[in-house]
């Protein structure tokens, strides 16, 4: 029967590291097993020691693959015997280079921790940099900077790649061509009633002067005057006929009213209503109607028809408005095509208006919105300085810019959308970390 024998080695049972306390930070960082930590260390020196980390190298460097064998080299080579531990610590030799026992220069930056002098610093001006600032302090730099157009076009067709690059990336989608848009090559539309093209910067008349002659500021004054008089006429016309408008529907409400308070009281009246005396030959029979209440369906079906009454009312009233409007709508089309009828005409024969005018424009406009008003240019009479300084600035340049561009047709009228309505959005926590499982 075989004898076993113990393991060589330790032979205490396996027990975790006993750590005296863990009450404070400082038992925590005094009590702390670095053994894992030391012995990797080792083991990490032992192979560089003996050539080099076993990780970094190469499968060749570390397996040979023997494909054939030998079964001669046992014969050929006696079999040798272990020697002493001694001679084998010994005979070992380090991958490490021994330390230089050479006296090192001054020079070299290996030191033991301590500078003896102090760090040359490298941030510093190169003369070359020190005369280009001197040349540019000098108001020279113009000469010194060399002016390149843009020569890039974002339609033009993309350099084809290298046919090695292009057969590495044939996996990859080909990228689609941009195309240059139609409208890039169309003129702008002006907005102008002539059609006439409207230039950037419209040149004003001598009106517009700050020391203006009489004749053509007077005419300008009584111009824009009357502009002013028909816009508020035009303005208390409207409220006027507002209130006609709701006057009239407030009538024609109060007596739909009355009358159908005068047909509950008719209804009511025929029902208590005597029929009178019926004869048969010889015999009178007086019949009477006695009056009585009025039963929950009676009152539902006098109910119904009111409805129906007032609903065939009301679409008829409806349908009367939508064809007036419509008509309006036809009329309205009609007036403006006789209009820029009217106006190619004149544009026609008149050569002198080479320029189209930013006050009068077609009523057909790009965009859902209306372009804003133009900022009335006119200064009073009390307001009128004999002087270039005592003239006080007024308007503002980029609203007359941002209407430039909209009556030239370079753009669309936009308004102005101080907050944009977001999604609405609802934040929830996932329930995920109450979905796993046990290892088996």
């Amino acid at each position: 029967m075989p004898v076993l024998k113990a393991p060589a080695g330790n032979t205490d049972a396996p027990s975790q590291y006993k750590q005296p306390s863990r009450k404070g930070k400082k038992a925590w960082r005094k009590n702390v097993d670095v053994t894992d930590v030391t012995k990797g260390l080792d083991e990490l020196n032992t192979q560089i020691i003996q050539g080099g980390v076993i990780a970094d190298k190469d499968s060749a460097d570390l397996f040979v693959l023997d494909v054939e064998g030998d079964a001669s080299i046992t014969k050929k080579f006696p079999k040798i015997k272990k020697g002493l531990k001694s001679d084998e610590i010994l005979a070992a030799r380090s991958a490490v280079p021994a330390v230089s026992m050479r006296k090192r220069p001054a020079h070299d930056k290996t030191t033991d921790g301590v500078l003896p002098v102090k760090r040359q610093r490298k941030e510093y001006v190169s003369g070359k940099e020190l005369s280009r600032l001197k040349k540019v302090a000098d108001g020279q730099h113009n000469s010194m900077i060399d002016i390149v157009d843009a020569a890039f076009d974002p339609w033009a067709e993309e350099p084809q790649p290298e046919p090695e690059k292009a057969v590495e990336l044939a996996f990859l989608p080909q990228k689609g061509k941009p195309k240059k848009p139609k409208t890039l090559e169309q003129l702008s539309i002006s907005l102008s009633a002539n059609g006439k093209p409207i230039p950037a910067i419209y040149v004003p008349k001598g009106g517009a002067s700050y020391n203006p002659d009489f004749t053509e500021y007077r005419e300008r004054l009584i111009e824009e005057s009357e502009k002013a008089v028909e816009a508020e006429k035009k303005r208390l016309a409207e409220l006027e006929a507002e209130r006609i408008k709701l006057e009239a529907a407030a009538r024609s409400a109060a007596e739909a009213e009355a009358a159908e308070a005068r047909a509950d009281l008719s209804e009511w009246e025929d029902d208590s209503a005597w029929e009178g005396f019926e004869s048969a030959g010889e015999e009178l029979s007086i019949k009477a109607k006695r009056p009585r209440r009025k039963t929950q369906a009676e009152r539902n079906r006098i109910k119904r028809r009111k409805e129906e009454e007032r609903r065939l009312k009301h679409e008829a009233a409806m349908k009367a408005k939508n064809a007036q409007a419509e008509r309006i709508k036809q009329i309205t089309l009609e007036v403006a095509e006789k209009e820029r009828q009217l106006a190619l005409e004149k544009a026609e024969f008149s050569d002198a208006d080479e320029v189209g005018d930013d006050e009068k424009l077609r009523r057909k406009q790009f965009g859902r919105y209306r372009l804003p008003e133009k900022d009335l240019e006119l200064v009073l009479p009390d307001e009128l300085q004999d002087s270039l300084r005592l003239l006080k600035p007024e308007g503002n340049l980029l609203k007359d810019r941002y209407r430039s561009m909209l009556v030239r047709g370079k753009m669309e009228a936009r308004r102005k959308i101080p907050f944009k309505r977001l999604a609405k959005t609802k934040i929830t926590e996932k329930w995920t970390y109450k979905d796993f499982q046990l290892p088996a």
